[in-house]
Parts: C-alpha cells; structure tokens; sequence
C-alpha cells in the first residue's frame, strides 16, 4: 500500500495540466446576445456574462477497454491509505474509469440573480392619463397620454434564456416575457369619472423670489398639474416630486437644511407643497402628514399656513375621502400659484378658522394655530383636526455670509458691549 501511494503521487507531480485535457468536443458556445422586450433592446449578455451562467461539470464512466494512469487520479482525488475509495475500488477499476465533460448546463441561480436585478430596472408602474378640466365646456382634455405599466416574469424569462442559450446555433436575440399592467385613467374612459364639480383651492403668492426660485417653483408644480386621485388613496407629494437635482432641471436656491439657511437643488419648492396643503385643507381633505417651516418665511403669509418638504423626509400627505376621483389643477399667473381641486361634490361642508399668532418673540421666534372642521351632507362633524405650528427664531439659521451668532462673551469686550449684543441677537 506505501509504495502504491508514492507511486501516485510522482504522477499527479507530472502530468497534472494534462489532467484537464477535453475527451469530447464542446458545442459551439454562444457569444453575446441581446435581451429584448417587445422588441425593443433592454439588455446585452456579454460573452462574459453568458459564461458565468454555464456550468461545467464532469462525469466518470468505467469503460472496461480503456486504460489511462493519469485519469485514475481524479477517481480517487485524494491520496491518503484510508481513504475510502482507494479501500473499496478495484486498482482495475481505478485505471479503466474515463473522466467525461457533462454536456452544457445553465446554473439557474446565477441567471436568476442576473434577471432579477434587470426587472428591477425594467418594471414600471401605469402612469393615468394627465387631464384638465375645462371650466367652459365642462369636459375633460388630455394634456399627457396615459402609459401601461410592465413586469417582467422572471421565472419564464431564466427559463426561456436557459434554454436557448443551449439551442444550436448560439442565438443572437432572446426576446424575454412580461406582463403589461394597464393604466387606470386614460383618455377613453376619463368621462366616466365623473369630474364635473369645483371642490376646492388654495392659493399662494411668491412675489420677490429670485429667478431661481421661480424656475424651481414652476417645474416643480407641473409634476402635479393634471394628476389624479382615487378615492380613499393616500396622496405623497415626495413620492409624485420624485428626484430633485440638476438632471430633474432644478437649480440652486436657498433651502432651511441642518440647522442653516443654504443654497441647494430645489429651493422653492416648498411654495408649491405649501400651495397643495392649502388647497387639500379648503377641500376637505383628510391630512396625514404635515410640518410646518423651521422659521416664519415671508412667501408663506398668512404665517401657520404653510408644508415643509424635503426628499425623502419630512413630506406632504392627505387622502382623498371623497367617493370619487379628484382632479389637480394647476394654474400660474404673475405671482400667484394656484392648484384647485376636481371631482364630484358630495355636499360636504369646509370651514378653517385660523391661522393665529399664539405666541410671537421678539427675535422673530413665533406660535400659530388653526382647525380645520368638516361636516357632511348630513350635518356630522367628520373632521375636526388642529394644526400648531412651532417656528423658531430665522437668527438660528445663518444665511451664507452671515456671522454666527456668539455664544459667550469675546475677552476683549466690555459687559456693556455683551448685554447690548444680547439684546439684539438674542443668547
């Protein structure tokens, strides 16, 4: 048995590439193919990615009239006297057993991962049709076509790409399998949501903003010109807002941020969530989500009747508790912005009584508060929800170029310099 063992081993030492060496010809593999979906080109699998979906196993077959010292090895793949291949295996049956490649296989689970990771590019959720009301006509026009949603099937697409990945000739197209999830609202059946009535508006006025400003104001409040909300769904303004950077087309303008008042993509924006808020509170809606500013800013006059957003946090919420769609509107004129409120008028009734001052300080630091009370057709108070609002003082949020506020007294001043700074600045 010792000189067996040593034998071996001067032949793995010396013959050990060779051990690699392909007893059958290989179909052709295929190179790179191209992923489509409806015909259209989604994806190319590389040469490289399509290699790391074959699995290459080998297999061994004891063939009686073959004889191969170098094979044998790779029977019995360690060497060790108690092994149990070696104890149990004729030294015939070790020399006359033929290490064959398996024929081409596909590991699911790597081509799985790979279109897993694609559908979560390619899924899409139906987008309604964009609408207006017009007022004149009492009609609704189409301003944005509506667009099918889509899904990608991953477990028929891995299917379908593994098996044809071992189709002969190599493919250079695979075209993959989804489901088309169609859009709510489009044009066709617009008119059966019955949007005939004004709910509601608000409005706010932006007079004095830069030009930057205004370019975000307005390209922020086209996102929700013409949207649409089913009843009972919860209204996110983050969530319509979507991106906010220069590829979305916004710019930098002064936003409340990390305890300052700092230039950022997006400044201005509030105008249009502080806009939406009014106009969801004047038509009844339930209100889910709202902050108000970190100080008093003079765009959002009356001073508590404002909604701070930031993506992703803190954002604007309400739902819709009417028994059928509402319509948003959006309308722009000199400084004033406007969204109103569509739908069918189920004899509600809205009264607002506030915003009030509750408490103002003299560095600008300043309490309101406001209730917003709902009553149905029937006369039952439905919503009865008080808004306080808290703001601090604008002296805690240094502008670029401000001096910080000091802390304690400078060595160099006097007491009567300090109490007069303090005074004016406040501690």
């Amino acid at each position: 048995m010792f000189f067996r063992i040593i034998t071996y081993s001067c032949i793995a030492i010396s013959t050990l590439s060779l051990a690699s060496t392909a007893h059958t010809t290989h179909a052709q593999s295929p190179s790179a193919v191209t992923l489509r979906l409806h015909g259209v080109k989604k994806e190319i699998l590389t040469e490289k990615d399509v290699a790391s979906f074959m699995r290459k196993d080998v297999h061994r077959v004891y063939d009686a009239t073959y004889h191969s010292e170098i094979e044998a090895l790779l029977f019995c793949t360690t060497l060790r006297s108690d092994t149990p291949c070696l104890l149990t295996n004729t030294t015939a049956a070790a020399f006359t057993t033929r290490t064959l490649p398996s024929a081409p296989a596909i590991s699911t689970s790597a081509l799985t991962a790979f279109v897993t990771d694609l559908a979560r590019r390619i899924n899409t959720d139906p987008v309604n049709a964009r609408l207006r009301f017009n007022a004149e006509s009492q009609t609704l026009q189409e301003i944005a076509p509506h667009q099918d949603g889509i899904v990608l099937d991953v477990d028929q697409t891995v299917e379908r790409i593994a098996k044809t990945l071992l189709s002969q000739p190599p493919p250079h197209d695979i075209e993959m399998i989804a489901t088309t999830l169609p859009a709510h609202v489009t044009s066709a059946n617009a008119h059966d949501l019955g949007i005939k009535d004004v709910l509601g508006s608000g409005v706010s006025n932006f007079r004095g903003s830069t030009a930057a400003r205004i370019h975000n104001i307005t390209v922020s409040a086209r996102r929700f010109d013409g949207i649409l909300i089913a009843p009972n769904e919860e209204f996110s303004f983050v969530k319509i807002l979507g991106p906010v950077d220069a590829a979305h087309g916004y710019t930098e303008e002064l936003v409340i941020r990390d305890n300052e008042t700092k230039p950022e993509f997006g400044g201005g924006i509030c105008q249009v969530s502080t806009t939406m808020f009014r106009s969801a509170i004047n038509t009844g809606m339930k209100i889910t989500q709202r902050r108000n500013h970190s100080y008093p800013v003079q765009y959002y006059s009356p001073i508590g009747f404002d909604a701070a957003i930031y993506v992703p946090s803190p954002d604007f919420r309400f739902i819709n508790n009417t028994p059928g769609y509402i319509l948003i509107n959006l309308a722009i004129v000199g400084s004033d912005i406007t969204f109103t409120y569509y739908g069918t008028h189920d004899g509600r009734t809205v009264t607002m009584n506030g915003p009030h001052i509750i408490d103002r300080q003299p560095d600008g630091a300043m309490k309101t508060t406001f209730t917003q009370k709902v009553t149905n057709q029937d006369g039952d108070i439905v919503i009865n929800d008080v808004f306080n609002s808290n703001y601090k003082s604008p002296k805690d949020y240094p502008r670029p170029g401000d001096v910080a506020k000091l802390t304690e007294k400078p060595k160099d001043w006097s007491k009567k310099q300090w109490d007069e700074y303090i005074a004016k600045n406040g501690r």
